[in-house]
């Protein structure tokens, strides 16, 4: 029984540390899903912050207090909050900052930085990006490093190719530089993005995946394209076709961020269910297994039983029988005296043989 308890032990610990991990993978994810509205919500303030906006967007205060809540209850968990710390301080002195075009834009950019370094901290501890899934590895790597850097960098694309409109000639050519970065960088991570959303649809066994993906992948990089149109690199950007682009490239951000997490989620959710029947399954046959020990234990004793019972009797039997049962063997022949042809009466019959 002993062997067989620990054996079943070692099945139910595995499966206890599988499921384990698969909760702590969820909570990142819910912890991601407050994340995705936030650099959102930064892209719009450096905007409006380099359109010489000063006070903080409605969105970005709501964005920063879902965040704080999540980082309440995971933060602990998910070791998030020294780190959730800083940059909710720096986006608290984003308001303030005073100075040309160039200074704003800097300040966001360190922001923006310190919210991807988030993302990654939230990846990594919730051991998302160690996952052995295909399609869980690459959602979690699109919602993780794809999308938000998407978001960032078509941000930094558009802002640029506006201060380059409305930049000085001595200014110009820096913020080519800068414009021609940011356009490589948008190229890079859409190309990533696509290429990581096409190869979880590819290789998963959700039946809704693909079909999610597809629509609002299109929308996005339709989006990407026309942001692409306006910065006109290596011309005159076109201010209202960017900010067309922008407004349409949001909508569809925000449409592919939402049905990403929720196929993860819902991933995540299926392994979770499936690990827990495995385990009531491992529960019942140790049950069962502990049960048919004791009754083959049990059963074994009593058969040991009935046969030492059995053996008794037959040499109690064979005792008796040697000693005054009837029959032929009740006496043994070399116990008796000869008789010579005697009689009963212990009389001769014949004087011949006297």
């Amino acid at each position: 029984m002993l062997p067989t308890a620990a054996l079943f032990l070692r099945v139910l610990d595995e499966i206890n540390t599988q499921r384990d991990e698969t909760q702590l993978k969820q909570h990142g994810v819910e912890y991601l899903a407050t994340l995705a509205p936030l650099v959102s919500a930064l892209a719009e303030s450096q905007s409006q912050a380099l359109q010489g906006v000063s006070t903080e967007p409605q969105s970005l205060t709501a964005a920063v207090a879902r965040v704080q809540e999540a980082d309440a209850r995971l933060g602990e968990e998910l070791d998030t909050s020294s780190r959730w710390a800083g940059l909710k301080e720096k986006i608290g002195r984003l308001p303030g900052i005073a100075g040309s075009a160039q200074t704003v834009y800097d300040s966001h950019v360190e922001v923006g930085e310190l919210a991807l370094e988030l993302y990654s901290e939230v990846r990594e501890n919730s051991k998302l990006n160690m996952d052995q899934q295909s399609d869980i590895w690459f959602l979690q790597e699109t919602i993780t490093v794809d999308m938000p850097e998407a978001v960032t960098n078509v941000s930094r694309m558009s802002d640029s190719a506006n201060m380059l409109a409305a930049a000085q000639q001595r200014q110009r050519a820096v913020l080519q530089v800068q414009l021609g970065v940011a356009v490589e960088a948008v190229e890079e991570s859409v190309e990533k993005l696509t290429d990581h959303l096409q190869a979880a649809a590819e290789d998963t066994e959700s039946s809704t995946l693909a079909g999610n993906l597809v629509s609002n992948l299109d929308s996005f990089r339709r989006g990407v394209e026309s942001a692409n149109r306006g910065t006109n690199y290596g011309g005159d950007p076109n201010v209202s076709t960017l900010v067309t682009a922008q407004s349409t490239l949001s909508t569809a951000l925000n449409a592919l961020t939402t049905v990403t997490l929720k196929e993860l989620s819902t991933l995540l959710e299926e392994r979770d269910d499936d690990l827990q029947i495995r385990q009531i399954e491992a529960w019942a046959l140790l049950g069962v297994s502990i049960a048919l020990l004791v009754v083959a234990a049990f059963w074994t004793r009593s058969r040991a039983a009935q046969v030492r019972d059995s053996l008794d009797s037959s040499r109690d039997l064979s005792v008796r029988a040697d000693s005054d049962g009837p029959g032929p063997s009740a006496v043994s022949p070399y116990d008796q005296a000869p008789g010579y042809g005697g009689s009963a009466t212990g009389r001769e019959r014949s004087g011949a043989l006297r």
